[in-house]
């Protein structure tokens, strides 16, 4: 007791002061709100405190922003030349003649202390206990560009960017109607963030949206940075190495799953949007696969669930044959294997094992190195390390071969979540099938399944159609039956109006 009595801070005036200010009120005092304002932003260089006397009812005035993040030439233009300038009415207007669409006025320390770090500029008139906020921001920002990661051929070759207002408007762009509907919500103690839902009103379903913000106002956090940390605040199975929330870059995406009955969070400085709820069969849809002929794409869409099986159970499989199950393997193929494995020292577990990893570790160098050089090391590393591991007899030919394929595979999933996961999972279906065998795979297939089953996205099955089965909704599922036969949004939306459009394709030259 005596310990924490002698070393215990105590609060600093400016704290004290900052928590009183935060809950108080404006004063009518102009130099008093000066004091306050230089006492909340203490140490804040890029704090600007203009001083004026306003022309059109001569009174004293001050303009407070912060110059890093407030566009200086709005506030000089549109707020300031109009009060220093011009003739006006009297001051109980508005707008007090400023030339800006959105104005607002606060009374509180808090909505002012806002209002400053989102951008604002604030003025404090004399004898007046309310501040009239400007809408300025100017935050750094990038030009909209394509997707490095969701590349598409045929879709639109733009992307998102890390602002809030330019990632809502790229949705309107592509869904003109006036039941787009936004609904907006603030998270975060220390570095408020701005969410925006966006959603139909008269599609969505309103029982999955009253769900999904009652996850997002439960975060109790001191800032949400990205859309992938909100994500996993809201999930509802944080223990799943599956995704269950959807991440897209791609607004064109976002605005088709909108239209199926979808909710789409728009998280201001992400470049990702987060869709929900969603199912398994969501992460292997690309835009492209609506934009091509419906052959072509029911083809490719059958190639990416192929490329699922494989990524998993491929080096199981091979685990298994070889340690347990090797009368499977046709004659002259054992042969061929007994040859290429005859001088290597591991079961072919541990060979696995050493393998994969190195592939792993190859992969996130790739990705973590400049791109100019992180191509070559993957391609040559692979290739080097490979073809040196099977002139050292460390691994046979047919591993390498196995792990290649398993990579290929692997990279046809067009969700990097998704084959993120599939790269975990395929560990332990490793290490299952060299106890077990096919047993083991087995085992492991069934709790994969059950998984699946189990889990849910905003409360809606993850496993539909298949679990629970719902065949209307298999038109777009393992392969894609051309766009005038799919008439009815997926069930797994739970969406209030499911019509979509009207089978009334004609053929030929019928009128």
């Amino acid at each position: 007791m005596l310990f924490s009595r002698r070393y215990s801070k105590k609060p600093s005036p400016s704290q004290q002061f900052n928590d009183f200010v935060h809950q108080g009120q404006i004063s009518s005092d102009l130099m008093e709100n000066i004091t306050e304002i230089q006492s909340v932003f203490c140490d804040t260089p890029d704090l600007i405190i203009r001083s004026l006397v306003i022309k059109q009812t001569q009174s004293q005035a001050v303009l407070v922003y912060l110059s890093s993040i407030a566009d200086s030439k709005s506030i000089f233009n549109h707020v300031l030349h109009p009060l220093l300038f011009e003739d006006g009415q009297d001051i109980n207007t508005e707008a007090l003649n400023v030339s800006l669409g959105h104005i607002k006025k606060a009374t509180s320390w808090q909505q002012i202390e806002r209002a400053i770090l989102n951008g604002a500029c604030i003025l404090f008139v004399e004898k007046q206990t309310e501040a009239y906020i400007y809408d300025t921001p100017d935050f750094p920002k990038r030009a909209i560009e394509d997707t490095t990661i969701e590349s598409s051929l045929t879709g639109a070759h733009i992307g998102f960017t890390e602002t809030g207002s330019e990632n809502i408007a790229l949705i309107r762009k592509q869904i003109h109607n006036r039941e787009l509907k936004i609904k907006e919500i603030t998270v975060g103690k220390r570095g408020q963030l701005q969410l925006s839902i966006l959603y139909l009103a008269d599609v969505a379903n309103p029982d999955v949206l009253r769900e999904l913000e009652y996850r997002i106002q439960k975060v109790n956090v001191d800032s949400v940075l990205n859309a992938g940390v909100l994500a996993e605040y809201i999930e509802d199975n944080p223990y799943s190495p599956f995704p269950q929330l959807l991440l897209t870059e791609r607004p064109d995406y976002a605005a088709a799953e909108i239209l199926q009955g979808r909710f789409v969070t728009v998280v201001d400085r992400s470049p990702s949007v987060i869709i929900g709820p969603v199912t398994f069969d969501s992460f292997f849809k690309t835009i492209d696969d609506y934009s091509s002929r419906w052959m072509v794409a029911s083809f490719i869409r059958l190639m990416r669930y192929f490329g699922f099986i494989i990524a998993i159970f491929l080096p199981a499989t091979y685990i298994a044959i070889i340690t347990f199950h090797f009368e499977v393997i046709p004659l002259k193929l054992l042969l061929s294997i007994g040859s290429s494995r005859e001088q290597i020292p591991f079961p072919p577990y541990i060979e696995a094992f050493i393998m994969e990893l190195t592939l792993e570790m190859l992969r996130e160098a790739g990705i973590r190195l400049p791109a100019k050089i992180g191509q070559t090391v993957g391609i040559v590393g692979g290739i080097v390390i490979g073809q040196a591991a099977v002139e050292a007899g460390i691994v046979s030919n047919i591993m390498v071969i196995v792990v290649a394929l398993t990579a290929v595979a692997s990279f046809i999933i067009p969700n990097y979540e998704m084959g993120s996961a599939i790269r975990i999972v395929r560990f332990p279906m490793m290490i299952l099938a060299s106890f077990f065998g096919f047993i083991g795979i087995i085992v492991g297939f069934m709790i994969l399944l059950a998984h699946f089953i189990e889990l849910e996205s905003l409360g809606t099955p993850y496993g539909s159609p298949i679990a629970p089965l719902k065949i209307s909704d298999w038109k777009d599922l393992f392969i894609r039956f051309p766009q005038w036969a799919i008439e009815r949004r997926p069930l797994g939306t739970k969406a209030i109006q499911m019509k979509k459009a009207n089978a009334n394709h004609q053929k030929g030259d019928q009128q």
